[in-house]
């Protein structure tokens, strides 16, 4: 069976869920258990999130309605 992938996580898509939800840098951090710093990395492209994060990314988008 093939695996399909969720969405792509690029910075600008990070962002605009991150306000989407209405939260700040660290509240996005407590949300995916991770550090204030990642999120500002991957909204400046810096990094991309992968694997468990991308996931969580994916899940928190779908529950909040997320284009």
């Amino acid at each position: 069976m093939a695996r399909t992938r969720g969405p792509t996580w690029k910075a600008e898509r990070i962002r605009a869920l991150r306000r989407h939800l209405g939260f700040t840098q660290d509240q996005m951090a407590a949300e995916l258990g991770t550090r204030q710093q990642t999120i500002s990395e991957w909204e400046t492209g810096r990094y991309e999130p992968r694997g468990t994060s991308a996931r969580l990314l994916t899940l928190i988008a779908e529950r909040a309605a997320f284009p």
